[in-house]
């Protein structure tokens, strides 16, 4: 009978202080919240060092207190491995987000249909972007594939040539010649969903161009080669 009762005390010590730390996690994350009114805070965790909680928020990695009191922005650095603790937690977040292609305004995008157009990746991709013309030339590679190419003009002077190529009569063909020959866009203004894009660019935390997203949500930023963008396809059919 002790055995039992001291067993249930133990059960219910540990409730309580679960509830506790949750209660009190939940009061760290509205104390936080305060100083980034609109953003989302991704993740809240406490940290095995310091008794400091780790905060992603806006895809940024930073640290504080148990009240908020001080923010630490920087690098954690284990001693031994010489390993940035904070960009391998970095890499994690960012590896986890996805985006679902169908959540994105396809009927903005300019739709590229090769082969059999099984597989899917979306293209955040701005026409004055160096590493964009190149990606274009890797896409040009890859066949059964279905490409919504979304115009993202973040860079300066971009949305002229955007707006361009959106009003051209072949959107399709003003974009191929534009990236793949230097040949420029003869559309003249019209209303254009480039300001959507931007927006829907920037709730999605996308800060770069080229950035491609997979049918499995899966993002990757940067220019990649045609063998890495096969292999991401693939894979995302798989799931």
């Amino acid at each position: 009978m002790a055995l039992r009762l001291n067993l249930l005390i133990s059960l219910l010590f540990l409730y309580f202080l679960s509830d506790s730390a949750l209660a009190d996690e939940a009061t760290l994350k509205k104390l936080i919240q305060i100083h980034f009114p609109g953003e989302e805070i991704q993740s809240l965790k406490k940290t095995p060092y310091l008794g400091l909680y780790e905060v992603a928020v806006g895809g940024e990695l930073f640290y504080t207190d148990e009240k908020a009191d001080y923010f630490f922005f920087g690098h954690v650095i284990d001693t031994k491995t010489k390993v940035s603790l904070t960009n391998e937690r970095l890499q994690e977040i960012r590896d986890a987000r996805r985006i679902t292609i169908d959540s994105l305004p396809l009927e903005h995008a300019i739709k590229t249909v090769k082969g059999n157009g099984q597989r899917t990746v979306a293209v955040f991709t701005d026409p004055h972007c160096p590493y964009c013309k190149q990606l274009e030339k890797e896409l040009v590679k890859i066949t059964d594939i279905t490409i919504h190419t979304f115009l993202y003009p973040v860079l300066n002077g971009s949305v002229k040539r955007a707006t361009e190529i959106w009003c051209s009569d072949d959107k399709h063909k003003a974009w191929d010649d534009y990236m793949l020959r230097d040949i420029e866009p003869t559309g003249k203004d019209c209303e254009t969903p480039l300001s959507t894009l931007v927006q829907v660019g920037q709730k999605h935390k996308i800060t770069g161009t080229p950035t491609l997203i997979f049918a499995d949500g899966s993002i990757v930023g940067g220019l990649i080669p045609a063998d890495k963008i096969e292999e991401n396809l693939n894979h995302a059919m798989k799931k």
